[in-house]
């Protein structure tokens, strides 16, 4: 998984690569569990735009083609 360095020792910037990996991980875990929560929040607030834009998303799925 790691580089060996000619040394004996590890490649320390690929730990760094690897911590900064899942950083990135944890940060795009938190922003969508955030993005669903203001989605839920929205249709609770707005429930007939929720649930126009459901309907809308539907037509579109519908009328799309693979």
């Amino acid at each position: 998984m790691f580089d060996e360095v000619p040394g004996g020792g590890r490649d320390v910037g690929a730990e760094r690569d690897v911590e900064a990996e899942a950083a990135r991980r944890r940060r795009r875990a938190q922003f969508l569990r955030e993005l669903h929560e203001a989605r839920e929040l929205r249709e609770r607030v707005q429930p007939r735009r929720a649930r126009a834009a459901r309907m809308r998303q539907v037509l579109r799925m519908r009328t799309f083609r693979w």
